[in-house]
């Protein structure tokens, strides 16, 4: 699936402060490792159906054996791993008898010291992984497991390791013993090693999405096969809010454009950017926020929230949101998939020319029945134009007010609303009040 950095950001999937993002909210990586796969799974959402399939039966999986991941490997384990091959170690012996151990350990001592330490976290990690092996193995319903156990039996297949693991107290060893492994594990297991952590970073990524389905009770949604655009949700909600509004939505071929109004503060972004990351989510192969969700493969999605002017080049506000609306138009002409979100179109510049560009603009739109569109806006006023119009559902998020009270339902209403409330802000906030006492 196509997203592009504007769409990122403003979705805040991934932001300049990392703690505001949905990436960050959505990450219990116990590893740096597994946040690096994390971060680049979110960078890659998939295109093809057998990808997130494999992903979500992943995910299924790693939330029956939960009680049974490895708490032993940890990010400290995996960093001791590799600064002990970062090492120059002399010649370690593998004798048998203790003598040329004891003489190692006195003529080496800081050396020795720290082999005997890593060599308890090697421990950790094949423990750990073989846990994993067995458990991996057992489910028949996660190709992508299957195969991480298949390697990681590949990797384990030295009859050092299997001694270490029917060992009944494996980190209660002799010196000379210690020094064997410890040889072993420095000549003869780096490349099985680093093939056990990078693939355990990729399980911790896994294992962080399974966790996060569970935490923020996402449910898995279904993918509909046909040349046709589809979403259809119930129980939406935006997976960053506590106590979020959810919201009932569908777009297929026969609607699929949302013309969406209401006031200031009513919840039109938040329930544009709730879309979008469902949208998302779904081609992570992860859960969504909502009950349940229908929906068509897409190939691409793309924002246009928060736009920007440029000082430095000295591009107005305006110019930068045509430049992305004519972006926008070239992207989806190669009549593929592609979920478009628009808030507040056309803000840099005056309602008359505002409206006349954005009825303009819907038009165009509308010749792209293989997208979907939601289009917030404030130019109500356009709305009545395209109520003949059988592809366009028009939607609206209520306030009420009473006596200078502003009430906000954050419910998806039908309809369109022409409800304006800046003033009234204004009043609450006391701004009119400190004018009325300024004197000239």
């Amino acid at each position: 699936m196509e997203i592009d950095k504007h769409t990122y950001e403003e979705l805040s999937i991934l932001t300049h402060e990392e703690q505001d993002s949905l990436l960050h909210r959505l990450n219990y990586c116990t590893t740096h490792g597994g946040s690096k796969a994390l971060r680049k799974r979110f960078l890659h959402p998939f295109s093809d159906r057998e990808q997130i399939r494999n992903t979500q039966e992943a995910l299924k999986a790693l939330l029956q054996v939960e009680a049974q991941w490895p708490t032993e490997i940890t990010n400290g384990t995996l960093l001791v791993i590799e600064k002990f091959y970062e090492y120059h170690y002399g010649k370690i012996p593998e004798s048998h008898s203790p003598v040329p151990a004891l003489l190692y350990q006195a003529l080496n001592k800081p050396e020795y010291a720290l082999l005997r330490f890593s060599i308890t976290h090697f421990i950790d990690l094949v423990i750990g992984m073989d846990r994993l092996c067995q458990h991996f193995a057992a489910s028949q319903q996660s190709v992508l497991l299957q195969e991480a156990a298949a390697l990681i039996r590949k990797c384990l297949k030295h009859p050092e390791i299997e001694t270490l693991l029917r060992s009944k107290q494996p980190k209660t060893r002799s010196k000379a013993a210690a020094l064997r492994l410890g040889s072993f594990f420095y000549l003869r297991f780096r490349t099985d090693a680093e093939a056990l952590i990078s693939l355990f970073h990729q399980l911790d990524a896994l294992h962080s999405m399974s966790k996060a389905v569970k935490q923020l009770q996402l449910s898995f949604p279904e993918f509909i096969d046909g040349e046709d655009p589809l979403i259809q949700v119930r129980g939406l909600f935006h997976p960053m809010l506590s106590n979020a509004v959810s919201y009932d939505v569908q777009f297929d071929t026969q609607t699929n454009f949302m013309f969406l109004t209401g006031a200031n503060m009513s919840g039109k972004s938040t329930f544009i950017k709730a879309v979008g990351i469902a949208v998302y989510l779904a081609h992570l192969g992860m859960g969504v926020p909502a009950k349940t969700m229908q929906l068509s493969l897409f190939e691409g999605m793309l924002t246009n929230i928060q736009v920007q002017d440029d000082l430095v080049k000295g591009e107005s506000y305006f110019f930068n949101e045509v430049q992305r609306i004519k972006n926008t138009i070239l992207k989806i002409s190669d009549n593929r998939k592609w979920l478009i979100l628009i808030d507040e179109l056309f803000k840099g510049t005056n309602i008359q020319d505002a409206m006349q560009c954005s009825t303009v603009v819907i038009n165009g739109l509308l010749k792209f029945r293989k997208c979907v569109f939601i289009l917030s806006t404030h130019l109500y006023e356009i709305g009545p134009a395209f109520t003949q119009n059988s592809h366009i559902s028009f939607r609206h998020f209520e306030t009420t007010t009473t006596d200078d009270e502003i009430r906000f339902s954050y419910q998806l209403k039908e309809g369109i609303s022409n409800e304006r409330i800046g003033y009234l802000i204004l009043k609450r906030e006391k701004v009119i009040e400190l004018l009325d006492q300024l004197h000239p």
